[in-house]
């Protein structure tokens, strides 16, 4: 690569990212995607409910989407991560881990959050698989079989009532002493969901499929798929680092057209959403990418 100067650098290859390269790439723009290749959806094996890709593996749909997007001939690749930025009087330039260095009038930050799995046995090698986080995504795949739901209190009330749609055969598994009020615990039995207070030991699994959660006292339950919410932090500190604020939840902070709090700076997909999907991810892409590229030339013209 001869060029280090660009309109845009995209911190992110993913679905978001490519969205927003396209974008891009048919404003002819200068682009460049810094990427590493390691999505956070990599585990799962089929991705679900996006119109023309339902059922196809992620890796197939990120494939598909980069071999589209290097038709364009104005957006380059490089592989690596980038761990440093700075905004510069004019630019902002990204440093990776093996030192390179490139500048930019405008950075989109696509680079996702990571997810902080839960001291479960079993747990992450599920995750994705049959460790789920969305009903929409995969509740179909599951359906009235034999689910769980780890969580608690107003979460796993709210959640439990969702998934109720999905199967009939669920529960709800507090991990401890339930939290739920008098009214929750009656609305859920009334609904036959069931309630296990037993802390979890570990997941019984075979390559991500589970067979039994195993608690402490030695006693199982067989399952075929549980819901559960992680904790998360974000995979990049170089937003945070170039002063672009998070919300309370830990997301970073945009407006509905994807602007950052710091200007030329915006971000797109999972990092600055719970509505963690493909679709959504290609939607906020492509209006990063547009509003990038209004914004060059707004103050160019």
């Amino acid at each position: 690569m001869t060029n280090n100067n660009f309109d845009v650098i995209i911190v992110g290859g993913s679905y978001s990212g490519l969205s927003a390269a396209m974008a891009l790439g048919r404003s002819l723009r200068d682009v460049l995607i810094i990427d590493n290749g390691k999505p956070c959806n990599r585990q799962t094996p089929h991705s679900h409910n996006f119109l023309t890709q339902d059922g196809q593996t992620p890796k197939d749909i990120t494939m598909k989407a980069r071999e589209q997007v290097e038709k364009y001939e104005s957006v380059r690749f490089y592989n690596g991560f980038a761990t440093n930025g700075v905004k510069t009087q004019n630019s902002f330039e990204i440093e990776t881990q093996s030192g390179d260095r490139f500048t930019s009038e405008k950075l989109i930050f696509a680079t996702g959050v990571k997810d902080i799995m839960p001291d479960i046995e079993g747990f992450s090698e599920s995750w994705g698989i049959s460790v789920i986080h969305c009903p929409y995504c995969h509740g179909y795949e599951v359906k009235h079989e034999k689910t769980g739901i780890l969580g608690n209190g107003e979460y796993g009330f709210e959640f439990s009532k969702m998934i109720n749609n999905w199967t009939k055969d669920l529960t709800l598994f507090t991990n401890g002493k339930s939290t739920l009020t008098e009214e929750q615990t009656t609305k859920l039995e009334a609904h036959d969901i069931k309630i296990v207070e037993e802390e979890i030991d570990s997941f019984e699994q075979i390559k991500g499929q589970i067979k039994n959660v195993i608690f402490k006292n030695g006693s199982k339950r067989s399952l075929k798929a549980i819901y559960a919410r992680t904790s998360f932090v974000q995979q990049s500190d170089i937003p945070k680092t170039l002063g672009c604020e998070l919300t309370e939840e830990g997301y970073i902070s945009v407006d509905p057209f994807q602007r950052t709090t710091v200007q030329g700076i915006y971000a797109c997909g999972d990092n600055t959403t719970f509505k963690r999907s493909v679709s959504n991810a290609v939607a906020m892409g492509t209006s990063a990418g547009a509003i990038a590229n209004k914004e060059i030339i707004d103050e160019a013209f």
